[in-house]
């Protein structure tokens, strides 16, 4: 077994090619039956091939009524590499947001970094939106709006959000009758080979120092690939396209970040360029540091007040 280096951050590579990880993180399992819980929630197999799943929140309160609910998909942070659906700090994020916002939060268990490279992340997000449009499960059926989806995701799952919103625009024509009405960018994790300058301000940040995130891109990206790839860089490339079709669509983005993120100038940077490509944007950064929400439960009913006004 090798050691790890500045460039596999906790992540051992072994001989035979397989990784392992030496940080480990409490899980949850999934409840649908408890007669206590504000939430339930349920785990359904995606696609067997690449053994993905999604965790599904539902409020108590709203079983049986006719009230169709928003559909949030969800997918969590990590930086590629680490974190499940099943992860405890993201179980209660979501089932807090399921009750908070009377939605139906779809948590997206998606294939996980150095063993399986980007574009595999957004490819699992792109499975389970055509999965939910023929799913006969019956939370799904009885109780989703199809015509009020939304994409979100947290640091590395706000990067899968806002790659998977462009892919799914030109999918747009097989995805109905599901309409995709915005993307939430909760401390969207990006990077590019020139620093920024929150970046070399905060080098050293206790929770996402610069290392760190350069690591993490060097385990995630296409092999060969640098930090101006277009998976890490969102200022690269020409999609003209994609941008009207989003405009034709009508979907609109929210970008949630605090100043005390290194990767807040970049997040800044992104909402100005989609507001610039005729997108509808809007914006909120406070204080606090990369992750907030998520470190801090007791900052989720803020975030949630953003993300409800965003949605209805």
């Amino acid at each position: 077994m090798s050691k790890p280096d500045q460039f596999k951050p906790n992540i051992i590579s072994n001989p035979d090619g397989t990784y392992t990880r030496l940080l480990k993180f409490p899980s949850t399992e999934a409840d649908s039956t408890s007669a206590t819980n504000p939430v339930l929630s349920k785990d359904i197999p995606v696609n067997p091939k690449t053994q993905t799943m999604v965790r599904l929140f539902l409020a108590r309160n709203v079983l049986g009524s006719k009230t169709k609910l928003p559909l949030i998909f969800y997918y969590h942070g990590g930086a590629f590499l680490y974190f499940s659906a099943t992860t405890t700090v993201f179980h209660e994020f979501c089932s807090n947001m399921a009750l908070e916002l009377q939605a139906i939060v779809v948590s997206v268990d998606y294939r996980l970094a150095p063993e399986h490279r980007l574009p595999a992340a957004y490819e699992d997000a792109i499975d389970a939106l055509h999965w939910i449009k023929t799913t006969e499960e019956e939370w799904v059926r009885e109780c989703a709006d199809f015509s009020s989806c939304f994409l979100m995701g947290t640091s590395s799952g706000g990067n899968l959000a806002y790659h998977a919103g462009l892919l799914a625009c030109e999918v747009r024509d097989h995805l109905g009758p599901l309409e995709i009405k915005g993307l939430i960018l909760h401390h969207p994790f990006f990077g590019g080979s020139e620093r920024t300058g929150s970046e070399l301000k905060m080098e050293h940040d206790r929770i996402l120092p610069l290392r760190a995130s350069d690591g993490a891109w060097k385990l995630a990206l296409p092999i060969g690939a640098d930090r101006d790839h277009e998976y890490c860089n969102p200022t690269v490339g020409d999609r003209d396209g994609i941008w009207a079709a989003i405009r034709a669509m009508d979907c609109r983005v929210l970008v949630l970040g605090c100043y005390g993120d290194p990767m807040i100038e970049r997040q800044m940077g992104l909402a100005k360029m989609v507001e610039e490509k005729g997108v509808r944007t809007v914006t909120h950064f406070g204080d606090g540091c990369h992750g907030l929400e998520i470190t801090d439960p007791s900052k989720a009913p803020g975030l949630f007040v953003h993300v409800k006004n965003f949605i209805y």
